[in-house]
């Protein structure tokens, strides 16, 4: 076989070869050296078994330019450590059922391997946070937004009556996670010997081990249906991210992500996911299931698709300049709408923000103004472009 796994740490913190020629192995074998110690990746058991301890946080110096990090996503691959995200474990024999009710997917309808975009929402439906969800086979796994994992726990544990068999822990500091995305993400997986998971379903994940301990590779990510994201433990984190590097990913930084997050059209808690909005405003109709039975919201949402309520959408706005979140957006001297956040944006996008504003007032391509005088156009964003609101 000619694909080969080459885990091997080389990489200096400047992301350069320090002169090591990893291995060539076949995928039957798939071994690597990592600091002279044997090391194999093979089909593992659930990573839900049992979180392994945490042994190491994994840190990394990046040098290169963000410019050239953004760019990697466009053009080549890149890697982000998105372990400051929280991870939430499901387990239990209602774990689905609970997690259908106290949710917006349709979990009931998923099965192990499957994963899923859910919202969790209040009574009214206005935003918490958007999860990332895998179905394994003992539990479910939810990956959060970075420091909501304590206050989604709490939330879900106080819907746990006494007959429920459902038990929640957050494995945050327990696990490590790695966003691997742009046009060669695909290649990537091959030459890692993991291409069977190229042109699987959005959510789709499978487990291996690498030296006994868990890895679980998952299709798409917390921003993206494309590229993949990897879930592995601390002890484990520095060999799977060296591996990435070597095969000559470019790695991105919480700036350059914070960046990636705004240019795609991503909300994030305490910005476009508030209690001022909605779920359905905010866009987010692909984490929403119409059809299913009784779940916290659903009264809310239902009214506001049969009686048309959405009153205000979450928009991308090209801006001249710099602005504040927060600013008031007007047109022709009527507020319409607050922008939410703000990037500088690279050489090629400029500045770029989110911002929500009244349906009657927004068109594609339609102009306003952010605070003083900072001019705006109205664009699509990829991950609103995405979502499928009904007819």
């Amino acid at each position: 076989m000619s694909s080969c796994i080459y885990f091997l740490n080389c990489i200096s913190r400047t992301g350069k070869c320090e002169g090591h020629s990893p291995p060539r192995l076949s995928a039957k074998t798939t071994s690597f050296s990592v600091r002279h110690k044997n090391i194999s990746i093979r089909w593992a058991l659930p990573f839900d078994i049992s979180p392994p301890p945490i042994e190491h946080d994994h840190i990394e110096d990046i040098e290169t330019p963000v410019e050239n990090q953004i760019d990697a996503v466009t053009n080549a691959v890149s890697v982000v450590d998105l372990s400051h995200y929280g991870r939430i474990r499901v387990s239990g024999e209602d774990r689905v059922h609970f997690l259908h009710n106290q949710s917006t997917a349709n979990f009931e309808c998923l099965t192990e391997g499957q994963g899923c975009d859910t919202a969790f929402v209040t009574a009214t439906a206005r935003t918490i946070d958007l999860a990332h969800a895998w179905i394994m086979k003992n539990a479910i796994l939810l990956v959060v937004s970075p420091e909501m994992a304590e206050n989604i726990t709490r939330m879900l544990q106080k819907y746990i009556f006494f007959a429920d068999k459902v038990e929640i822990q957050d494995i945050t500091k327990q696990t490590s996670l790695f966003v691997v995305i742009g046009p060669k993400s695909n290649k990537l997986m091959d030459d890692l010997n993991l291409g069977d998971m190229v042109g699987q379903p959005y959510g789709s994940h499978k487990h291996y081990t690498v030296n006994g301990m868990p890895l679980t590779v998952a299709v798409g990510n917390v921003i993206s249906e494309e590229g993949f994201s990897l879930l592995t433990t601390p002890d484990a984190s520095a060999s799977v991210w060296n591996a990435l590097l070597n095969q000559g990913v470019i790695p991105m930084d919480s700036d350059a992500w914070e960046m990636l997050r705004i240019l795609q059209g991503r909300p994030a808690p305490a910005k476009e996911l508030t209690d001022e909005f909605n779920v359905l405003e905010a866009g987010l109709w692909n984490a929403v299931s119409l059809n299913k039975g009784c779940y916290k919201g659903q009264e809310t949402i239902a009214r506001l698709v049969t009686y048309d309520g959405v009153k205000q959408n979450l928009w991308g706005i090209d801006l001249s300049s710099h602005a504040k979140p927060g600013s008031p957006i007007t047109v022709d001297g009527k507020k319409v709408g607050k922008l939410t956040s703000f990037t500088d944006g690279t050489k090629t996008s400029g500045p770029f923000g989110l911002g929500y504003i009244k349906r009657k007032a927004a068109s594609r391509g339609g102009s306003v103004i952010v605070g003083e005088n900072v001019i705006g156009t109205l664009v699509q964003v990829p991950f609103l472009k995405r979502q499928n609101p009904p007819p």
